[in-house]
């Protein structure tokens, strides 16, 4: 016939379930059990559990048996002589060699089995050389464990200023993080000195009530909610959670408190109506009118009206429109099969841009339609020379008109 039970065992308190085949155990009992660190001193926190036949459930360790005198005796002799020797002879060991860590506590397994050395540090250490040097010394397994500033207060600190011992300590088992959040809910006080425990951090008790806290604060309005009372529509101000009462400011700055069953009605919130703002551009004071665009949509179309204006402007009195290029699409050419005699006819030497293959050299290059044709490149005169003399004018025999120039290209053409 097995039990199953709770036992809290070692320097930090820890939780675990022990089975037994002792009888007789009560909630309370001093005992001896066999845990994976080794043989440790425990105490029973629950009643025990009778299971018939073997069972599946995971245990921690076993119960081997009820403390004994000899076993105060060697216990005391541990924690007060074998610790402190511990303790001591880390202490120097660190000093020595120089390490940036504090040793906060050590823990001396009952059965001998293993020294476990609590310490605090910053970051990572080195310790290998620490851990040679203790070895040597109690010849047995040495475990060396960095710790945060709540562990510690759980492993030295006993009794809270509330008058009561640590929850640490008694019942919580896993350290979860606390957040200021959870004190501003529960509304206590923000100041760090009074809602910090012995640790230095948020004490432990602003977690574990905060799920009921929150639980009861849905029940209750939210503030700036208008709701219905028998006195009259009033405005919620503040609220008192546990008590579920709620402070409303009524129409004629009345204050008035009302629990949470003598709400008639929670009231929608009103959505606040938009303001149309007039645009810069607009001007103010100016209306629609009807029949006519909006001044929304005409600062709009502002922008565009100035482009189509500048084009549109009336030119001065002389001043000629600029000629436009006549643009055509040009259609893609289509080639045409060659003969067979021509494919392997060697191919000719192109000549200058613009001329045919089949021009006689000299002849002046075709005019493309819609462009213009493009002028020889002028060389650069030379600087005229110093004049001694007076040149003597034109004759009028020198002068040619311009249809003969044009009639010699088109025989040129």
């Amino acid at each position: 016939m097995t039990h199953m039970m709770l036992a809290r065992y070692g320097a930090m308190r820890t939780i675990g379930t022990f089975s037994a085949n002792l009888k007789k155990l009560r909630l309370g009992d001093r005992c001896i059990l066999r845990s994976d660190r080794g043989t440790e001193w425990g105490e029973i926190i629950s009643e025990p559990d009778r299971v018939d036949g073997p069972s599946g459930a995971k245990t921690d360790g076993t119960v081997l048996r009820r403390v004994t005198p000899k076993d105060y005796e060697h216990r005391r002799e541990i924690e007060e002589v074998e610790q402190t020797k511990e303790y001591t002879f880390c202490s120097d060991k660190i000093k020595e060699r120089q390490l940036p860590m504090r040793l906060a506590s050590v823990e001396h397994i009952f059965g001998g089995e293993k020294i476990i050395f609590y310490f605090l540090a910053d970051g990572r250490v080195d310790f290998r050389e620490l851990v040679k040097d203790l070895a040597t010394e109690y010849r047995t397994r040495i475990e060396l464990r960095q710790i945060g500033v709540r562990d510690e207060a759980r492993l030295l600190a006993e009794y809270e200023h509330c008058g009561r011992e640590l929850c640490c300590r008694t019942f919580i088992k896993d350290l979860e993080p606390v957040t200021m959040r959870m004190a501003k809910l529960q509304k206590t006080t923000l100041d760090p000195t009074k809602i910090s425990g012995r640790c230095g951090r948020l004490m432990c008790c602003l977690r574990y009530e905060d799920e009921t806290y929150t639980e009861l604060k849905r029940n209750l309005p939210k503030k700036g909610t208008r709701v219905r009372t028998s006195d009259g529509v009033g405005e919620v101000v503040s609220s008192e959670i546990l008590a579920q009462i709620v402070s409303l400011e009524l129409p004629d700055r009345r204050m008035l408190k009302v629990k949470r069953d003598e709400i008639l009605e929670v009231l929608p919130e009103e959505k606040p109506q938009r303001v149309k703002r007039a645009r810069r551009d607009d001007g103010p004071g100016r209306a629609d009118q009807p029949g006519q665009p909006s001044q929304q949509g005409r600062s709009r179309r502002r922008s565009g009206d100035r482009s189509r204006r500048r084009r549109e402007r009336p030119r001065p009195a002389g001043e000629a429109k600029p000629p436009q290029a006549d643009v055509r699409e040009r259609q893609p050419e289509q080639r045409q099969p060659q003969p067979a005699d021509k494919r392997n006819a060697p191919r000719q030497r192109r000549g200058k841009p613009g001329q045919r293959r089949d021009a006689p050299a000299g002849a002046r290059p075709p005019r493309q339609e819609g462009r213009r044709p493009q002028e020889p490149p002028q060389e650069r005169a030379a600087p005229p020379a110093e004049k001694t003399q007076e040149e003597p004018k034109k004759q009028e025999d020198d002068w040619v008109p311009d249809e003969w120039w044009e009639d010699t290209d088109e025989r040129e053409n």
